[in-house]
């Protein structure tokens, strides 16, 4: 009877390690809840606002200016005039 039950429980063992590795043979498909290429769009526009929040609060609080004078074209060629000084 012992012989028996460990024969079973060699089977049993055997056949779980079977369907593992059929399990793992079937492709899955990932279906991603945010598409790559959105992923990247996304990147991208918290890049660009950092980008402008970051001119905005250094140019407000660290410059002593108005926030939205960063948006103007003269406050940028001053800063490229200095900058560029020879």
């Amino acid at each position: 009877m012992a012989l028996n039950k460990n024969n079973q429980e060699a089977v049993t063992r055997e056949e779980v390690k079977k369907e593992k590795k059929t399990r793992e043979k079937k492709k899955r498909i990932r279906v991603r809840l945010i598409p790559i290429w959105l992923r990247i769009i996304i990147v991208i526009l918290l890049l660009a606002a950092s980008i402008v929040l970051g001119a905005m609060f250094g140019y407000a609080v660290m410059g002593s200016g108005k926030a939205k004078d960063v948006f103007e074209k003269s406050t940028w060629i001053h800063i490229l005039d200095l900058v560029e000084k020879e």
